[in-house]
């Protein structure tokens, strides 16, 4: 059966994007809880077609982690739509009033937050991203389009139609949220192109999403980078509670941007922490430099290429430092911006380490896996960037919102 083109779901986006932008909180709040109260009702055909999917990617060969961020289960549907239930529950950014000041003349000067106004999301296999994007973009004004992996396209399309049918019963147009069925790349190149339609791109995806996006995307974009986050074992360090923060920011779930790719120690304390670290860490492949090798001798020679690596599996790369300067310097070396934790209770270590990282987000003594927008606060997040411009770590409502200067005068006019 022939799929909508890309140019004509623009097109409807862009023109309810017009439409949503001006939607009132209750109304857009109303159809978030109606699309959750879907995703509930119809939970069975959504893990239907997601069984489909998965089974079609089991048979080409999928890996376990790509299987796992696949695959839905009655849990992750539930919070699905719970995170469309806590995006409904934030304050509406639409209309705040960033900043304002009357000037000599009289004019009063107002900086107030305004919708973006089409928002396209691309992403792979997680099909938990259709809910949570849509549900961000029609908390803060926009329309949203969809163009997901293949490999989910069934399960993209059964959730698509609960979030439109949601945002038809409370009055808003079906086409603030449109999905791009059509998975040739040829597509994904058109829906990056989309001049004119598409005010923001964001990709949710690897590296060779990313390398696509950099090489042919004319729209402005937000990039989702790679996650190589790292924990740095200070020598102040409470060995106990790094032990368990490093666990679980390894395997708690390993193929997600958040969880820790590389451990560093403090040579204070590596020769007390590694091994008990090593064995903690049952089940993860160890790859380490010189030192840390020398403590625990099963770990596997680590190539420079490892400590720059998303592994995105149960593998670890582990370096032991000289001290705080030497965990900052091997961060600013292979660290990808997006988080990185220190374990201390040193208060000037931490706070050294919160001023000289460059990263997205820094944590202080506890799992680099808090950082998710459902973690902070957030209700749920359309990615976690790891550029500087516009938007930085998780992004919530705030950060699909632009500003636009108020001007109010009396008749004033300029000499």
């Amino acid at each position: 059966m022939a799929t909508t083109s890309v140019p004509e779901l623009g097109r409807r986006a862009k023109a309810a994007s017009r439409l949503i932008a001006t939607a009132s909180g209750g109304v857009k709040d109303t159809a978030l809880r109606l699309a959750a109260d879907l995703l509930e009702q119809h939970r069975s055909d959504i893990l239907a077609a997601n069984d489909h999917d998965v089974r079609e990617a089991e048979a080409a060969g999928a890996t376990s982690t790509e299987l796992d961020r696949l695959r839905l289960t009655d849990g992750r549907v539930e919070a699905m739509a719970e995170g469309l239930r806590q995006v409904a529950g934030l304050a509406d950014p639409v209309g705040e009033v960033v900043e304002g000041s009357v000037r000599p003349n009289g004019l009063r000067v107002e900086r107030v937050r305004v919708p973006l106004g089409v928002i396209g999301i691309i992403y792979e296999n997680r099909p938990n991203v259709t809910s949570d994007a849509a549900g961000l973009c029609l908390k803060a004004g926009n329309a949203t389009m969809l163009r997901g992996s293949s490999s989910a396209v069934r399960s993209n399309v059964a959730i698509v139609s609960c979030l439109r049918l949601g945002a038809g019963k409370a009055g808003l147009p079906e086409d603030v949220v449109v999905l791009v069925e059509d998975t040739r790349r040829e597509a994904a190149v058109e829906f990056m192109q989309l001049e004119g339609v598409i005010d923001c791109l964001i990709p949710r995806g690897g590296a060779s999403l990313i390398a696509t996006i950099r090489e042919q995307a004319t729209v402005p974009c937000v990039i989702d980078g790679d996650g190589n986050c790292h924990v740095y074992v200070d020598a102040a360090a409470d060995l106990d509670v790094a032990l368990s923060i490093v666990v679980n920011a390894k395997t708690q779930r390993p193929g997600v941007c958040n969880a820790a790719e590389s451990l560093l120690v403090h040579r204070a304390v590596a020769e007390a922490f590694l091994p008990r670290a090593a064995a903690a860490l049952d089940g993860v492949e160890l790859v380490g430099d010189e030192r840390a090798r020398a403590l625990v001798p099963d770990m596997a020679v680590a190539a420079d290429k490892d400590f720059a690596t998303e592994f995105l599996d149960l593998k670890l790369s582990v370096a032991v430092v000289d001290g705080l300067d030497g965990a900052i310097d091997h961060i600013a070396r292979y660290g990808s911006g997006h988080t990185e934790a220190i374990v201390t209770t040193d208060l000037r270590a931490a706070e050294r380490f919160c001023r000289e990282v460059d990263a997205g987000a820094v944590v202080v003594n506890a799992s680099t896996r808090f950082i998710d927008g459902g973690e902070l606060g957030l209700g749920a997040e359309i990615g976690i960037s790891t550029q500087k411009l516009h938007a930085r770590g998780p992004m919530g409502v705030r950060e699909l919102t632009c500003t636009k200067y108020v001007v109010h005068g009396d008749g004033q006019v300029r000499g």
